[in-house]
């Protein structure tokens, strides 16, 4: 566990010093390192620490916001689509309502167009 917090902080020396460069030096010497903090190699993105397993959506009901939900991001258009259909606070909103085009942009939102 000490060699993940020492990583964490060794990488927040590097990213601050294009912005405080003389305490990020400073903090670099004290961490053990001699060469300068400059020539430490920038810091590589985990794509797989991005990932996520879910993502919040909005739910719009004639382009107007009307709640967000939470699904799971490997869902298609169509699953998307039936899932919100689903919703009960969903089918207590479309009460009296014809649904004339459900569009779904994938990880952003599901708008409803319903007319009564």
């Amino acid at each position: 566990m000490r060699a993940v917090y020492r990583e964490t902080i060794e990488t927040l020396v590097v990213l601050i010093s294009p912005f405080a460069p003389h305490i990020a030096e400073e903090l670099w010497v004290e961490l053990g390192h001699q060469p300068s903090v400059l020539s430490a190699p920038w810091p590589q993105v985990n794509e797989k620490a991005l990932a996520r397993d879910s993502i919040e959506i909005v739910i719009q009901l004639n382009g107007k916001i009307k709640n967000r939900e939470v699904i799971p991001t490997r869902l298609t258009p169509k699953e998307i689509e039936t899932l919100v259909l689903t919703l009960d606070h969903v089918k207590q909103m479309l009460t009296g309502l014809t649904i004339r085009k459900v569009v779904v942009i994938p990880g952003k939102l599901v708008n409803i167009v319903a007319t009564p």
